[in-house]
């Protein structure tokens, strides 16, 4: 960590030293101050940065000046330098002028990359496209630009993750907002934890092998030709059935973030908003290699008769254009319903697993009830194969019937768990869903 911190200091001198040889040779052409030549930045982090991403000469510059707004703002107050001539700021510099010192804007950076030289400046405005590497890595907060202003008059800033990224060479997890509608999913439990039946298992040994060997697969066998990049499964059942927490299993096994997507709450009514906050999520996605896991499918995926109104119309549109990202995205993405029969069968060809997670039978229902109060519970009055047997529950009504009944163990300043305190608990329940025993 230490050598990182060392070599972005060097490179920031590396800059500084740029910065000053533009503005000499601008104001002086007949200059023979030559533009220093970039630092060697050995097998620091930051230097395996530029490299995995393929960061041009022209690039790394941007980075680097971005950088020195959050490290180095002092390198920059050379560009609140005056035009005595009229007592006005070089408008060839750009930025702005804020409490904190320069900001560079688009305008900044292309000055550094051409000067006075218009061809050169023409060449760089490519660098600052939507679809440029700087933005495409998501490395430059596109989305921050004001399409009302000229190009060349917005402001610079680094996404917020690529800042943490560099400095700590590590991710910094992204968080839900109107504009990133994903959450990171965690768990504490472990695989062996999972209770499920065996055919269900058996399946998803199928994701378990292409998160091993899908590399292998597609480049040393040279099947990327013919056969999907990515993988995309269909995860259906009852709620509270481990849905959810088999996608959060699967990133922990194999060390992979999975961020999950409530398509019902995602949907926008407002024309083209859905496709442009999702499609953040899937560049990113596929730059990090998350597993994407789409909840509550059915609220745009499940079966449309007809085009009855314009929600249906933009609502149709929404789930072309979703429907072709799955399709282009090399991740596992996995979608997960309560019903099956909401989808077509047109729409369920397209995936390579369709995995049913039922209510847990007796067996497992024990098996849950076993390992879902803590050690510190004293159970000897709770019959929990009578539980199991009697009273079919999902694997989440367990949890929070075992949640409920252990605080009131404790609310009684005792560690022993009652039978009726349970069958409360499961009455709770089971009056959520409609049901009274």
């Amino acid at each position: 960590m230490e050598e990182n911190f060392y070599l972005i200091q060097k490179e920031l001198e590396w800059l500084n030293d740029f910065i000053q040889t533009r503005i000499e040779r601008y104001f002086n052409p007949d200059s023979k101050r030559k533009i220093p030549t970039p630092i060697d930045l050995e097998d620091s982090f930051y230097g395996r940065f530029i490299y995995e991403n393929e960061l041009s000469f022209e690039e790394r510059v941007v980075l680097a000046l971005i950088l020195a707004v959050e490290v180095a703002p002092d390198i920059l107050d050379v560009f609140l330098t005056k035009n005595k001539l009229y007592d006005t700021p070089f408008t060839e510099f750009g930025g702005e002028r804020g409490d904190g010192g320069f900001v560079p804007t688009v305008q900044t950076a292309l000055f550094l990359l051409a000067g006075d030289n218009k061809v050169e400046y023409i060449k760089a405005l490519k660098f600052f496209e939507p679809q440029a590497k700087l933005f495409s890595s998501n490395i430059l907060e596109f989305e921050n630009f004001d399409s009302s202003k000229s190009l060349i008059r917005n402001k610079l800033s680094l996404s917020k993750n690529t800042l943490h990224l560099l400095l700590y060479a590590e991710a910094l997890p992204q968080q839900y907002s109107l504009n990133f509608p994903a959450t990171l999913q965690t768990t504490n439990y472990e695989w062996e934890d999972l209770v499920l039946p065996e055919y269900t298992m058996e399946h998803l040994k199928e994701l378990d092998m292409w998160l091993k060997h899908s590399k292998t697969l597609l480049e040393d066998w040279h099947m990327s030709k013919s056969i999907s990049q990515g993988y995309k499964a269909l995860f259906y059942g009852s709620s509270g059935t481990g849905k959810t927490l088999t996608a959060s299993l699967l990133g922990k096994k194999f060390n992979k973030a999975v961020y999950r997507i409530d398509l019902s709450q995602v949907v926008s009514k407002y024309i083209g908003e859905t496709e442009k906050n999702l499609e953040k999520v899937f560049k990113i996605a596929e730059k990090e290699d998350w597993i994407l896991f789409f909840d509550e499918a059915d609220s745009l995926f499940g079966k449309r008769t007809q085009v009855s109104s314009s929600n249906d119309k933009y609502a149709n549109q929404e789930t072309a254009y979703l429907l072709q990202r799955i399709e282009e995205c090399p991740n596992l993405i996995i979608l997960a319903t309560n019903l099956k029969d909401n989808f077509d069968d047109a729409f369920l060809r397209r995936f390579q697993s369709i995995i049913y997670f039922p209510l847990p039978d007796e067996e497992e229902r024990l098996r849950l009830w076993k390992n879902g109060f803590s050690k510190e519970a004293d159970l000897k009055n709770l019959d929990l194969e009578y539980l199991a047997s009697r009273y079919e529950l999902s694997g989440a009504n367990i949890i929070n019937v075992i949640r409920m009944a252990s605080l009131i163990a404790i609310d009684n300043g005792t560690n022993e768990i009652k039978q009726e305190d349970v069958i409360m608990g499961i009455r709770r329940e089971k009056y959520k869903e409609g049901k009274i025993i």
